[in-house]
């Protein structure tokens, strides 16, 4: 597993200070974010917990330093570093002046999908879950990769915070060949994710954080297209999906529905059930429950069923070296 982060670049965006104090840092390998808070000290985030990085507070001056060396930030409060993964995000106060800032490192992790390179071959749809954090982002990069490098698929990454591809016109080559549709305004996602498909022909689409009732739709016109795809949202397990109105078409949707006295009698429940409304866009889901455990679903519409049912299902769950 290769593992490229372009970490100078982002240091050498901040003040000398901090940038002298992370560049000796012997587990700078291991940084997650860096944490800049007017009139607070400065934090570094690293996996293994965090750290203050001077005794000297942010001042005024310390955040326009950064903010005049870095691209614009959007209508989302989100900024980056040309060429690179990293993500700027801003805090503003009630006249908009910037007061915070939360430097996330991007990393472009190789090799990280190899525990499920069967599922790209089998050309179903992929729905990945997981909380905030745990790197979905960086598996669907490295899935975009494959799939046009390796599979040579046409693959259209749609790219609505640049989180995939980086905030440049030129995308990172952490998504090998696959191109890259970014999205001026996130209320506008389900728009540029059907025109992807009626107008460059993709064989795979990808789209980071599926959040709304018409992202959700969108995804399912597109599967009814026939074209494979591949998704993030937020949710620990597919329980999760299931009692999200706005997104449990993804997996077939959910309505109530009245069964006979003798059916209810047969299956012990009421005569009022929840049932899967139609067939779900995507037809495998994997939990990322860490970096190296991942629990498969490899038939949503069985694992569905059968959570409605209250009845046990089976599922597997492997895990990376």
């Amino acid at each position: 597993m290769h593992i490229d982060d372009d970490l100078e670049k982002l240091l050498n965006n901040l003040p000398f200070f901090i940038y002298q104090y992370l560049n000796s840092h012997s587990n700078k390998e291991k940084l997650v974010e860096i944490v800049l808070d007017l009139g607070r000290r400065p934090e570094a985030r690293f996996t293994t917990g965090p750290e203050y990085l001077s005794q000297k507070v942010i001042s005024w001056q310390d955040i326009d330093y950064i903010t005049k060396r870095i691209s614009k930030f959007s209508g989302e409060n989100r900024a980056g570093i040309e060429r690179t993964l990293h993500r700027i995000s801003c805090i503003r106060n009630r006249q908009f002046l910037i007061n915070g800032l939360t430097c996330r490192v991007g990393r472009a992790v190789f090799g990280t999908i190899s525990i499920i390179r069967d599922l790209l071959e089998s050309g179903k749809s992929i729905l990945i879950l997981g909380k905030p954090g745990v790197g979905k982002t960086t598996i669907i990069r490295e899935i975009a990769r494959v799939f046009s490098d390796e599979l040579e698929k046409r693959v259209i990454i749609i790219d609505t915070s640049n989180e995939i591809a980086g905030d440049s016109d030129v995308p990172h080559t952490g998504i090998g060949r696959a191109r890259r549709m970014q999205v001026p305004k996130t209320e506008l996602q389900h728009k540029i994710m059907l025109e992807a498909v009626e107008n460059h022909m993709p064989q795979v689409i990808v789209i980071d954080e599926i959040s709304t009732e018409l992202e959700a739709l969108a995804a399912r016109t597109i599967a009814e297209k026939g074209v494979q795809l591949v998704g993030t949202t937020h949710g620990n397990c597919l329980d999760n999906l299931i009692k999200n109105p706005s997104l449990s078409d993804l997996i077939g949707g959910i309505q109530y529905v009245t069964i006979s006295d003798e059916e209810a009698k047969r299956r012990g429940t009421q005569k009022s059930i929840l049932e899967r409304k139609s067939y779900p866009a995507f037809q495998l889901a994997i939990e990322v429950n860490n970096l190296h455990s991942w629990t498969i679903h490899e038939n949503v519409e069985n694992s569905v069923d059968l959570i409605l049912r209250n009845n046990f299902y089976t599922s597997q769950v492997r895990c990376r070296k």
